[in-house]
């Protein structure tokens, strides 16, 4: 099993509470951002650890700090540290042990606390373009219910009374009515063996080969999701090239960090045209998680042996693309799910009255 802790996508992308651990990706963000701040400022090692956990009010991040301070008196790298208190992953402390090795123990803190920032960042987005969504969603539940269960057989009782046929939509929307908790059990049913599946299969390769593939398919969210995969992609070599990090290697530790298997069978060949002899470019050719586009863009920096900036401009690209696509989404939903409303409880209230204007006509 890989040393990264197995999380769903929606965990990745919705929350920042990571269960089982204490720092979460906000917390290693204001951990690394103090550390490179103090260290730039002068401090030593040990002496920027009493400072943070100086500053702690929350028991367990006090234990932890306080192990990893006892590890580097005792004598242990920072990097040493780090992996044995179980809280970080392989690609964070492999980053920091070349930074030691390599004298860019500064950067490579100010380019992690940039990735866990533009992780929380993110977060912050997709919640605010999904929260008012799933809110209205709940209403629209809600008032199904109301006009299923209590005004559509208040209609339904004054139809009987007179006896006449009725039309066509009006026959669907009582039929709907009086089977609608027999719905609900089959739509909940559905739910739980969907959340049961994943749950127990969301470590499995065919599983996640199945959802990550269906996920960068989908029709708008698709192109989001293959972008912020990308972008944390191209931050992570960029990180790993400016802390000169054999290729090969580098391939690797993304990887592992990513965790998204799309991107992990693009990363595979890349690393086994690498190996071959051939270049980064064409091991990623073939992908449907690289367009021409980012191929060509690569091709380029390893000709003039750039490729750490490229890396980063990429980067800094697709943050600019994702943030724009996701306000752009979150401002289409709003009058998308409107008008769903409204369609919703207007189709109800058309079938409900049509019975009554054949009436006032009969009566007529």
């Amino acid at each position: 099993m890989s040393e990264i802790e197995q999380i769903s996508i929606w965990d990745r992308l919705n929350k920042d509470v990571s269960f089982g651990k204490t720092l979460n990706d906000k917390a290693k963000q204001q951990f690394y951002a103090e550390f490179h701040s103090l260290l730039d400022a002068g401090m030593d090692i040990q002496r920027s650890m009493d400072i943070i956990i100086e500053e702690q009010t929350k028991k367990k991040k006090i234990e932890l700090y306080s192990k990893i301070h006892s590890d580097l008196v005792s004598g242990n790298s920072l990097s040493d540290a780090l992996r044995n208190s179980d809280q970080f992953t392989p690609y964070e402390y492999q980053s920091i042990r070349i930074g030691e090795e390599s004298g860019r123990l500064k950067t490579v803190l100010f380019h992690l606390q940039e990735y866990y920032h533009n992780k929380v960042k993110l977060r912050k987005h997709l919640t605010s373009v999904f929260t008012y969504p799933a809110f209205v969603f709940l209403i629209t539940i809600g008032v199904l219910y109301f006009m299923l269960n209590t005004v559509v057989p208040m209609f339904q009782e004054v139809f009987q009374q007179f006896g006449q046929d009725l039309p066509w939509l009006t026959q669907q929307i009582i039929g709907i009515s009086e089977n609608f908790s027999t719905y609900v059990i089959v739509f909940l049913l559905i739910v739980g063996g969907i959340v049961l599946l994943h749950f127990s299969q969301r470590n499995e390769d065919w599983y996640r080969k199945w959802t990550g593939n269906l996920l960068i398919r989908l029709p708008i969210f698709g192109k989001l999701f293959k972008k912020i995969y990308l972008a944390r992609l191209t931050q992570s070599l960029g990180l790993l090239m400016v802390s000169r990090t054999p290729l090969v290697r580098s391939l690797e530790l993304v990887k592992e960090m990513i965790r998204f298997y799309p991107l992990e069978e693009a990363l595979d060949n890349a690393k086994a045209e690498i190996l071959k002899g051939n270049s980064l470019h064409e091991g990623l050719q073939g992908s449907i998680m690289i367009d021409k586009r980012f191929i060509s863009l690569i091709k380029i920096a390893e000709e003039i042996n750039k490729l750490d900036e490229t890396f980063q401009r990429m980067t800094d690209q697709l943050n600019e693309d994702i943030d724009h696509q996701t306000k752009l989404i979150g401002t289409l939903m709003e009058p998308f799910i409107i008008l769903l409303i409204g369609a919703v409880v207007g189709i109800i209230m058309v079938a409900m009255y049509l019975p009554m204007f054949n009436l006032s006509n009969v009566i007529q």
